[in-house]
């Protein structure tokens, strides 16, 4: 076994108690753990008050810090959002176990059985920021995929996440599971985070969620395995074919509905020869919600309120009420610059041509490609995992939105009746 690291002083007593739950959890049955993902969701219901209190508390403290729209946006919760969570957690605690489940087998002509089933990760830490909604969504995925859980939600968050890791550690101790399932390190500030980054030993993998900044930074310091999620550079293309109310509706939605997630919609790309029949509705309806568009000189020329698109627009995760929209000559000019630009998160094209549509599904390289759809439905809740860990825009192990799945390893286990080798 890995000798764990040497440099872990203030955390080490986090990270022993961790694995020590892991543990535990690896070998607790379903109906156990559904136990504690049902006490977990009583306890956000019956504890808004204190939740909102807490919220409340950084709310304030971000904006007289000033953070961003899109960030205080993340950092707030309200009872419907409080709902909203504990709704994916009784829904996560619905879904099928993934412990144990059998990935493939095989007899051998020898006799030997074997198969390769599916396994618990053991430690996993999460590196966020401003949003308190993935304290829950994490630790719930965690305790179903029998996973211990080491949390850094960030400084911004501090208040709330407090109170919900109290919370969610009372309900599993509540059904006799380790309290230590879930932790923080969050009081240990960004010493806590630079040593989590270091328990190689410890923790068996680290997920960062939050800015291209503060993944980046995981990815590159870090020495446990890091399964990256990505910024949301999220491209739409109107083809030339793209039924005019279909493409208002789709592009306002992605937009809109809430701009200051990873999935909202940041590119419109449009094709030339549909531009003067679709831009101006287009364009009219996100001006009519606040949404400053960012055009090229030919997207100007049919919506003159837009501001000058910069070669900086192109790569921006705007987080807010803001697009950037070119006008470009074809198809393969769409893909091009989703493959200059993209992130690897989400792109969608509108059309009426099948043919294009699979062009598009086949040559864009992203975790989620759609077709005639909002790019907001890039997420695990919608995909019926209850709630998601992150989505994923690297190609090892897991892609997309990431579920209990994607929170489990496998083990070989081999069954012989004393064969030897020959």
């Amino acid at each position: 076994m890995m000798q764990p690291a040497t440099n872990s002083v203030l955390i080490t007593p986090t990270l022993e108690a961790a694995r020590d739950a892991a543990l535990v959890l690896a070998a607790t049955p379903t109906r156990r753990k559904n136990q504690a993902l049902e006490a977990v969701a009583a306890s956000l219901r019956t504890s808004v008050a204190e939740i909102l209190e807490a919220n409340a508390l950084d709310l304030a403290a971000g904006e007289a810090n000033g953070l961003s729209t899109g960030m205080l946006d993340r950092l707030s919760l309200d009872l419907a959002r409080i709902d909203a969570l504990a709704d994916a957690v009784l829904q996560i605690a619905l879904l099928t176990d993934p412990v144990g489940v059998v990935v493939r087998g095989s007899s051998l002509p020898n006799g030997v059985k074997i198969s390769q089933v599916r396994v618990p990760f053991g430690v996993v830490g999460v590196i966020y920021e401003a949003r308190p909604n993935v304290t829950v969504d994490i630790a719930a995925i965690a305790l179903k995929s029998g996973n211990a859980v080491v949390l850094r939600g960030g400084s911004a968050a501090e208040n709330t996440n407090r109170v919900l890791v109290r919370l969610l550690q009372a309900a599993v101790d509540g059904v006799g599971l380790p309290a230590a399932s879930v932790q923080t390190i969050d009081p240990f500030g960004r010493s806590g985070a630079t040593e989590l980054m270091q328990a190689r030993g410890y923790v068996d993998v680290l997920i960062p969620r939050g800015s291209a900044g503060l993944i980046q930074a995981v990815v590159t310091q870090s020495k446990v395995p890091v399964i990256e999620t990505g910024a949301g550079v999220v491209h739409i293309f109107l083809d030339e074919s793209a039924i005019e109310q279909m493409a208002v509706d789709i592009v306002h939605n992605s937009k809109v509905q809430r701009p200051s997630v990873c999935n909202a919609l940041e590119t419109l790309l449009v094709h030339e020869a549909a531009a003067d029949r679709l831009l101006p509705a287009v364009l009219a309806k996100l001006a009519a919600s606040g949404v400053t568009i960012h055009g090229d000189d030919r997207v100007r020329a049919l919506f003159p309120a837009a501001v000058p698109a910069t070669d900086e627009d192109w790569g921006t995760e705007y987080m807010s009420l803001e697009v950037a929209v070119a006008v470009v000559d074809s198809l393969d000019d769409a893909i091009r610059h989703i493959r200059r630009y993209s992130t690897g998160h989400t792109e969608s094209i509108i059309t009426n041509d099948l043919v294009n549509a699979e062009r598009f599904l086949a040559e864009v390289d992203s975790a989620a490609v759609m077709v005639n759809a909002s790019t907001r439905f890039a997420d695990g809740g919608e995909f019926g995992f209850g709630a998601e860990v992150g989505i994923s825009t690297q190609k090892l192990h897991a892609r997309g939105p990431m579920g209990l799945p994607e929170l489990t390893s496998t083990k070989w286990i081999v069954r012989g009746s004393g064969q030897v080798r020959g």
